[in-house]
């Protein structure tokens, strides 16, 4: 952001001018959800604070009741500037300051300490005497780039972000805070970063030739519990994968006649040249059989899905000499695991998938709250899912979307955008309540409303 704000500054666009732009869009926000009601606006000593003053000054212009706050003066030019164009009279205190909506524009990305115990009693104070909160473009406090701040930090309802979204807007100990983010546009240019909003995806439909083998094949490998395996086999079968194979030495009571179960050798059974993905891990267990399962779908050559208790038993050793695509999918604890095993380590979540993945050389899909995906030096965050999402099976219900999104496009990082995008929207179709195994159902009507 820094960055591409100074390429701007080099082609002669006024700071005044994205500050006018940030503060304007942020008023738009702003009267819409005051509708009408008094707004208080904290602002800081600087450009946050500058954004602050020009939206105050935007808000009262179109009628609504104003109050500024500001504890500290502006200590810039341009915070100054800004400052000059509200004509009504600043408080230094917030004493007796209610109203609709609360205004955070103290510090933003620009705090590089951490906040003072003065200003987040102030903070609180004026969040709990307003209806409704707004952060302009970080709740202040939280750190922009790793997303953690004060665990007592209110949280606020919409957080507006400034020309670019910043890491901490999808990712960190703090995401909890920033409620619903929205950004506002001022001109800044995009600049090829590696790190970046994954958007919401189409997918597309089989070509008009299009038979079950070229949809995608997907094998999945069985093990010891085949009721997890039978889970992410529905999924990828609704996800739009041609063909769905478990290869399972164990049947299950629920078993559908309309998934194929192939209990030939493991060896035998992955040699089919067709198959266009390959899953392994949900039930697999974690014993000698389990181990060897594994392996042997290392070994076929064909794009891999990793999840469960594959990345309990994966070793780098493992991973020698293999040049097809392979993308693993751990939660928290499993990612755990995965750096110990690949002894790698990092400040954030994100830095971590990124080193795994260097490592190991496979993508990283990050699982949680904060869904972080790292492929080929890449990282993409997600908008946060469904909170309901936080059930026993979710996990294999991903990995099954994964391995037929995957099946369908060689290209690792879009069919891995496609497949987060699909189990958030089932998600949504599911409702608040699901088992995983309604969630697997509700894939079907996510992928038509995504094509």
């Amino acid at each position: 952001m820094r960055a591409a704000e100074a390429a701007l500054f080099d082609a002669r666009v006024e700071e005044w001018t994205l500050m006018s732009q940030a503060g304007q869009g942020a008023a738009d926000w702003i009267a819409r959800l005051a509708a009408g009601g008094p707004v208080t606006v904290l602002c800081g000593p600087g450009h946050n604070g500058g954004d602050g003053y020009v939206a105050a000054a935007a808000l009262r212009a179109r009628g609504l009741p104003v109050k500024v706050v500001a504890p500290i003066a502006p200590k810039t030019d341009l915070a100054r500037r800004a400052a000059d164009t509200f004509n009504e009279e600043v408080l230094e205190r917030a004493e007796n300051q209610h109203g609709t909506v609360f205004v955070d524009a103290m510090f933003g990305i620009g705090l590089s300490r951490p906040l003072t115990d003065e200003h987040l009693a102030l903070i609180r104070t004026l969040h709990d005497a307003h209806t409704r909160s707004v952060a302009l473009d970080v709740p202040s406090g939280i750190d922009s780039d790793s997303g953690e701040g004060p665990e007592d930090l209110p949280s606020f309802d919409l957080t507006l972000a400034f020309g670019a979204w910043k890491p901490a807007h999808f990712g960190g100990g703090s995401l909890a805070k920033i409620g619903a983010p929205r950004l506002v546009e001022i001109g800044v240019p995009d600049r090829g970063a590696s790190i970046m909003l994954s958007e919401h995806e189409r997918i597309a439909a089989p070509d008009f030739g299009a038979y079950k083998y070229t949809r995608g094949l997907v094998a999945v490998v069985g093990g010891a519990m085949p009721g997890a395996g039978l889970l992410a086999s529905r999924a990828a079968a609704l996800a739009g994968a041609g063909y769905v194979k478990w290869m399972s030495a164990h049947d299950h009571p629920g078993h559908p006649p309309d998934l194929v179960r192939d209990d030939s050798p493991l060896d035998d059974a992955l040699s089919d040249k067709r198959i266009g993905c390959v899953l392994v891990g949900p039930g697999l267990g974690r014993g000698d059989d389990a181990r060897e399962r594994l392996a042997a779908a290392l070994d076929c050559g064909k794009p891999l899905v990793l999840d469960a208790d594959a990345l309990h038993l994966l070793r780098p050793d493992m991973l020698a000499d293999r040049t097809a695509p392979i993308l693993l999918t751990p939660h928290a604890g499993e990612l755990g695991t995965l750096c110990e095993t690949f002894s790698v380590d990092g400040d954030t979540k994100w830095d971590r998938a990124a080193r795994l993945s260097h490592e190991s050389g496979c993508a990283v899909l990050a699982k949680g709250p904060d869904t972080q995906l790292a492929c080929d030096g890449q990282l993409r965050f997600f908008p946060p899912g469904s909170r309901w999402l936080s059930v026993a099976g979710s996990g294999d219900v991903l990995a099954g979307i994964a391995a037929a999104r995957l099946a369908a496009d060689s290209d690792l990082m879009r069919a891995t955008c496609e497949a987060v995008h699909l189990h958030s929207r089932a998600a949504r179709v599911a409702g608040p309540g699901f088992t995983a195994g309604m969630l697997a159902e509700a894939v079907k009507q996510a992928l038509a409303d995504m094509i």
